[in-house]
Formats: C-alpha cells, sequence, structure tokens
C-alpha cells in the first residue's frame, strides 16, 4: 500500500554530497585574492568552517536566511579581520568563479541507492517528488544547474530553496510554503498533511521542521538508516 502521496527531501547529505576538492580549491582561491594579511591555508580553511557553522545556527535558530553574498563578505572580512573595505570586493566576479569552480568540481550522489530510490518512488503516477533545502555559499539557482548536471531534476515536481524563500528549515513558515505548493501542484485532489513524508539528514531542520506543519518525517544518513529504507516495508 501506498501510505504517502508526496515525497519531499533535503538536499545537502541527503541527496548529494560536497565533492572535498571544491573545498580545498575554494579556500585557495580565497587565500589567492582576499588574504591582504598572509593568513595560512589552513586559517583560511577555519574561517570558512566557523562562518558556515554560524550561519547555519543562525538560520535554524530564526528560520530567515542569511544570503550567500553576505556570507563570503563575512569570510573576506575575517581574513583581513576587518581591515579591508568590502566595498572593493567584486561580488558578480566572486559568484561567477564559486559557480565555475563547483561545476569542475561538481558534488556527488550521496550513494549508489540514491537514484534508484527516487526512481521507484517516481515510477508511481500517483506520488509528487520535492526539493525542500537550506541553502549556503551555494544559491538555490546554482543548485538547480547542479541536479540537472547530475541528471536528478527530472525527478521532481518541484524545488523550494532557502535563500529564494527567505526562510530556512525548522521554520513552520517554509514548510508552509511545501504544503502550500504541493496543493498547487496537486491541483483539485485533496492532499492531508499525513499523507506527506519529508525526508533528511538533520533531526533539527528536518524532523522538528516537518513537525510543525503536521507532516511525518524520516531521518537518514545521520543515524543508522539511509534512503533505500525509505521503500521498505
Amino acid at each position: 500500500m501506498n501510505l504517502y502521496k508526496h515525497y519531499s527531501f533535503d538536499l545537502w547529505l541527503t541527496l548529494i554530497r560536497s565533492n572535498p576538492e571544491f573545498k580545498k580549491k575554494r579556500a585557495e582561491y580565497f587565500f589567492r585574492n582576499f588574504n591582504h594579511l598572509h593568513k595560512s591555508l589552513d586559517e583560511v580553511n577555519y574561517i570558512f568552517r566557523q562562518v558556515d557553522l554560524m550561519c547555519n545556527a543562525v538560520n535554524e535558530k530564526t528560520g530567515k536566511n542569511i544570503d550567500a553574498d553576505e556570507m563570503y563578505l563575512m569570510v573576506i572580512s575575517l581574513i583581513n579581520e576587518n581591515a579591508l573595505p568590502l566595498s572593493q570586493v567584486d561580488l558578480q566576479q566572486v559568484f561567477s568563479d564559486m559557480e565555475n569552480l563547483l561545476f569542475n568540481y561538481l558534488p556527488f550522489v550521496y550513494c549508489n541507492e540514491t537514484i534508484p530510490v527516487l526512481s521507484h518512488l517516481k515510477e508511481n503516477p500517483a506520488n509528487s517528488i520535492s526539493i525542500l533545502s537550506n541553502t549556503g555559499f551555494i544559491k538555490g539557482s546554482t543548485l538547480r544547474k547542479v541536479l540537472s548536471e547530475l541528471q536528478l531534476t527530472t525527478f521532481f515536481n518541484f524545488q523550494l530553496y532557502s535563500d529564494e524563500a527567505g526562510l530556512s528549515k525548522p521554520s513552520k513558515e517554509l514548510f508552509e510554503l511545501l504544503l502550500a505548493e504541493v496543493t498547487e501542484r496537486r491541483g483539485s485532489e485533496i492532499i492531508y498533511p499525513e499523507e506527506i513524508i519529508h525526508v533528511g539528514d538533520n533531526p533539527r531542520a528536518d524532523v522538528e521542521g516537518a513537525r510543525t506543519v503536521g507532516i511525518n518525517s524520516f531521518l537518514i544518513n545521520s543515524n543508522d538508516l539511509r534512503i533505500a529504507d525509505l521503500i521498505k516495508k
């Protein structure tokens, strides 16, 4: 029996994972181009990690979204100990360079079960599938291109990203946007919250967030469960 009619998926560490070479090359780029105080490469890597953790924690706490341009400016400011005028930073060039770098070192599909499970769900015409993902240094517009490059786009009826919505998981408002989008996409069909499940790796952002609007959740990858367990009886 099909328990759910709509499957919502987190993206990072649920369906895809970073290419370690991308983060390495990204740090080298900022080390070369925005490092007037001659910080070490390890220090630049550390700053990226701290900004990432801090912004993610703030986003989860407030339900708002710190955008990628703000995050990059934080990194540049910290590398230079607030001594470099941020007005000198060409953000458009930074984003262009980072997107090119990302496509040179594409993320990986999370595991060899990912595509078969998505294919299995997609085969059932009663199902619809979507992405609901927080973003960080990489914008939703770029992630759409990444999914296309990884040949994952066709599995999803729609994609929702925190930077585009101005909201972050686990905020109730972002999950309400998910419900509204499902309702619109399904037309005249009535979909009840208990017929929707959100799948992710983060107990707070994904599990607690889903709970705020009464939909089901399924935690994978950060525990002993994997995506294939989603379709097991």
